[in-house]
This record gives structure tokens, C-alpha cells and sequence, in this order.
């Protein structure tokens, strides 16, 4: 087994090596295979919806009583929180020690103004209000045919409640969903064996449309961004693990196939259920993982928060605009609100970034023009923080509440997968 995983992880990698190599030879060529991961995520959503309805419900009926449900859900979002306002400080904190965009030349970078002015009018309408109306569907089946996460977290959650309410009436309807869910992992594990020829497309699209010139043109920024992120998966993360005894090395190894995955295809979406199954046989109980990482998707995007901060920070920067403490303080509380349930909206990092800039009157919001290149070369990394958090968090969230039995769940997980195999 492992053999396969490790080719499975080689093939991803050659993969996204081959794109980057097309992309830079063949531009036009290139650009035609952004078809292969847009067919990819199609793919996956097919099933993602199905999957979170089943594993919140199941996780919420399998809790057993609203009073350990409302306990882990106010537990999971105090975690989210505090998690996400320290990643919103340490981009923060980055960007005004190495100033990546002071003495930048706007001169030298292009981008589809289209496509910015496009992206800026939908981030001036990402509003407060529309995030609390995006939250209910317009029907049950609406929920799922939007392709947003949280409506499906809203249906789920109601679901879940008043299928546990009904006690024993409702446990062979708990049976079902959860013989179901083995149908649609099934479904999933067909799709994932496509994933290297995703990530080709995704890479050689890039390169083709962008160049690696585009990337060049901001390689201060671009490193300092991914240096931030390393830095805060180690300090930050890795103090979470110490506090909570478990090995953050050895996490990261056991769900290196979901962060290769998200990090090639620039989306963490297709990694859901696999990083749920995954946690599973870590040792989280499913209740913590089916309530705690759907939820996580949408209020504990952590490298959105880094990448919020510093990108804000560094527009300001290119464009000598300078901000005082309180004013980024306030950018700080704006990025806080803007950053929730983007999950699932394509282009979703950088319609948030457009509604920050946009709501802060001294940062010009022609400055978005000089991250939107480049956009496509952060979002791997920027994806990889958000689903390596939100796996840190269930496995916090059950280890505090004693749900946390690697042994037992092992066990269990092999049991399962060699019955629906």
C-alpha cells in the first residue's frame, strides 16, 4: 500500500513538473489544458455535497445529545477564531518587517484588466449582509445544487438535529446515510486516481497564460508569502501540537496525499472528504471530523488570513500609501469579517482581497492588478495552510474532548475499508 501512495505521490509531482515545462514552452498550447482541472473539480463536487451532508448528520446524531453538540460547536468556532485572528496578525507582522512592496515599480507588471475590474466589482459587493443570506438556501435541493458550503452546513446542521430528536425512530435512517457514505467515498476514490492529470493541466494553464515572468516580476512577495506560511505552520502549528501532545511531522506525513493534491490543483475543495477519511483513521472520532472540518472550510481559512494581511499591506506599500497602526488594526477587523464562507466561489481568495481593498478608502484599488498575475502561483500554497489547519483543529478539538483513540479508530477504519472493498 504504501508503494502505491508513494507512486501516487510521485505521479503528482511529475505531473505538475511536466505542466510547468509545457506551460513555458507551449504559452497557447498550455492555456488549453486548464480544461483537464477544471473537469477534475467538476468531479469532485459531484460527491462533496452528498459527503458533508452525510458526515455532519452522522457526526451530529452520533453525538447523541444537543448539550455535547452546542459544547464541541462553540469549542470548534473559539478555536477557528482565535486561530484565524493570529493568522491575520503574523501576515500582518510579515509584511511590515520585510516590506516586500516598498520600492516596487507598477510600471513593469500586466494583467487582463477585464478580468480585475470583473473581480473588483464582485469584491464591493461581498457584504456582511449577503454572507448571512448566502447561509440559507432557497430550497433543501437548493443547497446542494448551488455548489457553496454553507448552505449544505446549514441544511446539515438542521438535519442533524432533528434527526437525533427523534431518538430511536431515527436510527435507521442514521443506518442508511451512513451505508451511503461507503457509495459515495467509492465514488471519490474513481475520481482521485485523476488527480495527477489535474494538477498537469492546472500547472501547464498557469505557466502558459501568466509566465513565469509574472511570477518573477514579484518574487520578493511571493517568497516572503510562502516564507510566512512555513514560518506560521511551524511556530503556530507547531506549538498547538506541543500543547496538545501529538506530532506535527507526523500529521503533516499522514496527509501529505491530500496537501500534494490541493497544493497542484490550487483548490482545497477535492480534498474534503479525503482529509475527513484521513483524520478518521488518525484517531479523531467521526462526530469531532464531520462536524469540526466542514465547518473549519468556512471559518478557518487560515492561509487566506496570511495571504489577506500581507497582500492589503503590500499594495499599500507599492503604492507609498502609508498606514498607521490603528488603520491596519481596522484593516485587521475588516479581513475578519470578509474572510468567512468564501469556501467553494471560484476565485474566491482574491474577490475577498478586492472587497478589503475596496473598503478601505486610502489603499487603491488599482493596486489589485498588481496580485492578480500571480494569484494563480500563491493559491497552492494558500490552499495547503487552509485544509493542514483545519486538520490540526479536529484533532485538537478531540483530543480535548477525549474522542482522540488512534489505536481503536485504526483498527476500525481498516475493518471498514476492507468490507467496502
Amino acid at each position: 500500500m504504501k508503494k502505491i501512495y508513494r507512486s501516487f505521490n510521485a505521479w503528482i509531482i511529475f505531473s505538475m513538473v511536466l505542466g510547468i515545462v509545457v506551460g513555458y514552452i507551449f504559452p497557447k498550447f498550455g492555456t488549453d489544458f486548464k480544461i483537464l482541472a477544471d473537469i477534475f473539480i467538476k468531479l469532485i463536487k459531484i460527491v462533496i455535497g452528498p459527503i458533508i451532508f452525510i458526515t455532519i448528520v452522522n457526526g451530529i446524531s452520533g453525538m447523541g445529545n444537543m448539550k455535547q453538540l452546542g459544547r464541541i460547536g462553540g469549542k470548534a468556532i473559539i478555536y477557528f477564531e482565535i486561530i484565524s485572528t493570529i493568522a491575520l496578525f503574523f501576515g500582518l507582522i510579515a509584511v511590515n518587517v520585510f516590506k516586500p512592496g516598498v520600492g516596487t515599480n507598477q510600471a513593469v507588471f500586466h494583467a487582463n484588466n477585464t478580468a480585475v475590474d470583473a473581480v473588483k466589482s464582485a469584491g464591493t459587493t461581498h457584504h456582511f449582509s449577503d454572507f448571512i443570506m448566502s447561509i440559507i438556501p432557497d430550497s433543501f435541493v437548493g443547497a446542494f445544487t448551488q455548489g457553496e458550503m454553507l448552505p449544505i452546513l446549514f441544511i446539515s446542521i438542521l438535519f442533524g438535529v432533528a434527526l437525533t430528536s427523534l431518538g430511536e425512530k431515527g436510527k435507521p435512517i442514521q443506518i442508511g446515510l451512513e451505508k451511503l457514505s461507503v457509495v459515495f467515498f467509492a465514488i471519490l476514490n474513481m475520481f482521485i486516481k485523476f488527480s495527477p492529470v489535474a494538477a498537469f493541466g492546472a500547472m501547464a494553464f498557469t505557466v502558459g497564460k501568466f509566465g513565469l515572468g509574472s511570477l518573477l516580476s514579484l518574487a520578493k512577495f511571493t517568497g516572503i508569502l510562502y516564507l510566512s506560511m512555513f514560518l506560521f505552520v511551524f511556530l503556530v502549528f507547531g506549538a498547538v501540537a506541543r500543547i496538545y501532545r501529538f506530532s506535527l511531522f507526523h500529521f503533516i506525513r499522514h496527509i501529505k496525499e491530500e496537501l500534494l493534491l490541493v497544493f497542484g490543483i490550487a483548490a482545497s475543495e477535492p480534498a474534503l472528504p479525503g482529509l475527513m477519511d484521513k483524520l478518521e483513521k488518525y484517531g479523531c472520532s467521526k462526530s469531532i471530523v464531520g462536524l469540526v472540518v466542514p465547518s473549519g472550510y468556512s471559518f478557518n481559512m487560515d492561509g487566506l488570513c496570511i495571504y489577506l494581511a500581507m497582500g492589503t499591506m503590500f499594495i499599500a506599500q507599492a503604492y507609498g500609501v502609508d498606514l498607521s497602526l490603528w488603520q491596519q488594526l481596522t484593516l485587521l477587523g475588516i479581513m475578519f469579517l470578509t474572510s468567512k464562507g468564501i469556501a467553494g466561489v471560484t476565485g474566491g481568495a482574491f474577490i475577498v482581497l478586492a472587497g478589503t481593498v475596496a473598503a478601505h478608502p486610502m489603499i487603491p484599488v488599482e493596486g489589485l492588478a498588481l496580485l492578480f498575475g500571480i494569484d494563480r502561483f500563491i493559491a497552492g500554497g494558500r490552499s495547503v495552510i487552509n485544509v493542514l489547519g483545519n486538520g490540526v483543529a479536529a484533532v485538537v478539538i478531540a483530543k480535548s474532548e477525549k474522542q482522540f483513540t488512534p489505536e481503536v479508530n485504526i483498527i476500525k477504519y481498516n475493518n471498514d475499508h476492507k468490507k467496502s472493498s
